[in-house]
């Protein structure tokens, strides 16, 4: 019953051996990035990894984050000019790729404020993740055409869903920026948009962007990467949370939550 509710939400796309071991390797592998996020072992990237004893080769940050979107802006980029044929909900979706990968470059140049270093090895390996990430939506996606559309049509609610997202994130992203000057580096308790209410509203739109690129593609791919997605995000606003809670004790509000205003 269950099973015959959810097909009428996927496309039924062409057998792919390797866009289903994909699927399922990327949906696990995210939910148990967050699970350690959770336990307590971070990627070797933010505030929360303690870079005093790592003897790793480092890049400063703000390079290292160009490092890992810059692929997958390319793979989406290229895209349009490369596969020219496909229907509307094809082309959809690899502006969507493009767009989300090109916003986050453009607020690591322009909005982000960086004050430490980055793991070389961490950043090879998130480039890779989300460029063979962007690759897999697209190819998942030109694996549909020409085949039936799914009974329920999801892409119109998906575009709403993406721009919702995309704008909500970029917006307490810029937030976070105005948070310390030119050449402060100590930390401080984000205030502002839904930072009232939860500590980590940019991964809350995150998620919401990501629900908009699994409905406008409707693959099964892309589906497993929101969920994956979603459960990693998770566990990085609870520890974030966590870590704003040891960090400022007292001064923390009790009342903001991680992730979903008065819920979790």
């Amino acid at each position: 019953m269950v099973f015959s509710v959810v097909v009428k939400f996927i496309h039924p796309a062409a057998a792919s051996l390797v866009v289903t071991a994909i699927s399922g390797i990327s949906f696990l592998s995210m939910s148990n990035a967050g699970y350690m996020e959770i336990k307590g072992k971070h990627i070797k990237y933010s505030k929360m990894w303690s870079q005093a004893d790592e003897e790793q080769s480092k890049i400063p940050s703000k390079r290292g984050m160009f490092i890992a979107y810059t692929p997958a802006f390319l793979a989406g980029f290229a895209s349009l000019f490369l596969l020219r044929h496909g229907d509307f909900r094809f082309t959809l979706l690899r502006f969507c790729v493009a767009t989300h990968f090109f916003k986050r470059l453009l607020e690591v140049v322009f909005i982000h404020k960086y004050s430490g270093w980055m793991d070389t090895q961490a950043a090879i390996t998130i480039s890779l993740s989300y460029c063979l990430s962007a690759a897999t939506l697209i190819y998942a996606q030109y694996l549909t055409l020409g085949l039936p559309e799914p009974e329920f049509d999801l892409k119109y609610v998906g575009v709403l869903l993406f721009l919702v997202g995309i704008c909500g994130n970029f917006y307490h992203h810029y937030l976070l920026s105005k948070l310390r000057s030119e050449g402060e580096k100590q930390y401080k308790i984000p205030r502002g948009g839904l930072f009232n209410k939860v500590i980590c509203p940019h991964y809350l739109f995150e998620i919401v962007g990501f629900l908009g690129i699994s409905c406008i593609s409707q693959t099964l791919y892309s589906y497993s990467l929101a969920s994956g997605t979603s459960f990693y995000l998770v566990g990085r606003s609870y520890a974030t949370r966590k870590w704003y809670e040891s960090k400022f004790h007292e001064d923390f509000p009790k009342d903001v939550k991680a992730l979903v205003p008065y819920i979790f």
